[in-house]
């Protein structure tokens, strides 16, 4: 047997389902000319850690590519980093905005914490970011939350390897998220909420979570583990492979979804039934003509319409079951 090439098989035998995710994800994005095919390369080799190493991942996604091919790839630069006007402006007088930090383990979490203002206690509610890390629209998105009178806290999962802002190459950030265990991400979110409820302008009884694409995977996972969560809204949030946590959700659950997005929709059938059987409050949602990501209003995939109407149920539910 030739030894030389176990790495390179073990490299995509200990792949997380996130991190075959992510990689799936940005094959998605290649196919239907949202990646460039330089771009897709580049990425796949930071990922695997290498030129060499990429040729059998790329193989698991059905692409092939000369090593010639790769090494171009490898030697471009990364794009630059996605462009915003923000729906709410980071000194909007109406809301506090600033970065913090929060202990989970032995990694101190950085996260960007935003509350009303003049208001003495309100809801609180954890937003989790994509696979490329906090980024502005992440905050955008945390500061809209405020703006409806919650206490919002958006975590950086980067933080282990010291934020997202540290890094100009996202694929660099999306590498350590798809590698690092599911659970281990969980427990950065699961401190942020005890960290949330710690707080003196936060109920601790009324708690809610959203997420978006990977941070929506892990929304589901987050709610299977914290039974505290009132209101749960995972966006086009891949089912982890196990749902037995279902059973332990005691939060209300709204539930969107693109009606291209076929990869992600695939696993509606499963969770729906899981909800059903475990006695969950949900609803689904099925935005029509759109796609993964169609929320996220700086990526191609930006669907306004699909964006307005999930947002409007979002501030409904979270009205419901926060009642800011």
């Amino acid at each position: 047997m030739d030894r030389s090439s176990e790495p390179v098989r073990r490299s995509v035998a200990s792949l997380t389902d996130l991190g075959r995710y992510v990689l799936e994800e940005w094959a998605e994005e290649y196919r239907n000319g949202h990646l460039s095919r330089r771009e897709f390369l580049r990425r796949v080799g930071v990922f695997a850690g290498g030129t060499t190493l990429a040729t059998p991942v790329l193989a698991v996604l059905g692409v092939t590519a000369s090593p010639d091919e790769l090494a171009a790839a490898a030697a471009s630069p990364a794009p630059p980093l996605p462009a915003q006007a923000p729906m709410v402006a980071p000194d909007d007088p109406a809301i506090h905005a600033a970065m913090t930090t929060y202990p989970s383990g032995n990694v101190s979490v950085i996260a960007y914490l935003v509350q009303p203002a003049g208001k003495l206690t309100a809801p609180g509610v954890i937003v989790i970011h994509e696979n490329r890390g906090l980024l502005a629209h992440h905050m955008d998105v945390a500061r809209r939350v405020a703006k409806l009178g919650y206490v919002a806290l958006a975590p950086d999962l980067a933080s282990p390897i010291g934020g997202t802002a540290k890094y100009q190459d996202l694929a660099q950030v999306t590498a350590f998220l798809g590698q690092t265990p599911p659970e281990q991400l969980v427990a950065m979110l699961d401190a942020g909420v005890q960290h949330l409820a710690s707080l003196p302008s936060v109920r601790r009884d009324r708690l809610g979570a959203m997420g978006f694409c990977f941070g929506g995977g892990l929304t589901w996972r987050l709610a299977m583990q914290n039974g505290g969560l009132a209101a749960i809204v995972p966006f086009y949030g891949p089912n982890p492979p196990s749902l037995d946590g279902v059973a332990r959700i005691r939060g209300a659950v709204l539930a969107f979804y693109g009606a291209l997005d076929a990869r992600v929709d695939a696993g509606m059938p499963a969770m729906r039934a899981a909800l059903q059987q475990a006695h969950v409050t949900f609803e689904m949602v099925v935005e029509p003509n759109a796609n993964h990501a169609f929320f996220n209003d700086t990526g191609p995939a930006y669907n306004s319409a699909a964006a307005a109407d999930a947002w409007s149920k979002t501030v409904a539910w979270f009205a419901r079951y926060l009642g800011a």
